[in-house]
């Protein structure tokens, strides 16, 4: 199964910087337990879709070339969390991009309020990388496939 964090993009420069829009509701299972009676988006999502964003950002950056991975997050601060009725704006800056990877500086706001803020690594996977027959293709992200979520975020100005 497939989990994207990100609705849509609602700003893309690219090889610059994105922002992207998550929106959080009730009707998403895992709220129902994160936590009973305060349901709060979870840290790690949040990252999650953080890291989709920039995921993206750097891949599209290099035309999809190569299999973007998630390597780390050296530094993460949380200041503030996002409940169902939120809509959390992920925007990110590509900081570095590199023939072997790339890292961004990114940060999830509710409207003016900064709920968290990070710096992610990743790493690029060449398809001809003989490691890449051992893991399951339909599980990676940031591929030229989630670039209809870069499209959906255009149809709303028509183009």
């Amino acid at each position: 199964m497939r989990w994207y964090w990100v609705d849509k993009f609602i700003e893309f420069n690219s090889g610059v910087s994105a922002k992207a829009v998550k929106n959080v509701s009730l009707a998403e299972e895992h709220l129902h337990d994160h936590f009973p009676g305060f349901p709060v988006m979870p840290g790690s999502l949040m990252i999650e879709g953080m890291a989709q964003t920039g995921g993206i950002l750097l891949g599209e950056h290099n035309d999809f070339e190569h299999n973007v991975i998630l390597a780390k997050v050296p530094k993460v601060e949380f200041h503030s969390w996002a409940c169902p009725g939120d809509q959390l704006i992920y925007s990110a800056t590509l900081e570095d991009a590199r023939d072997e990877g790339g890292s961004v500086k990114v940060a999830a706001t509710v409207e003016d309020r900064l709920v968290a803020e990070a710096e992610i690594v990743f790493v690029h996977l060449s398809s001809d990388d003989p490691q890449l027959s051992r893991i399951d293709q339909k599980n990676f992200v940031f591929r030229m496939n989630l670039m209809d979520i870069l499209t959906v975020g255009k149809a709303g100005e028509g183009a």
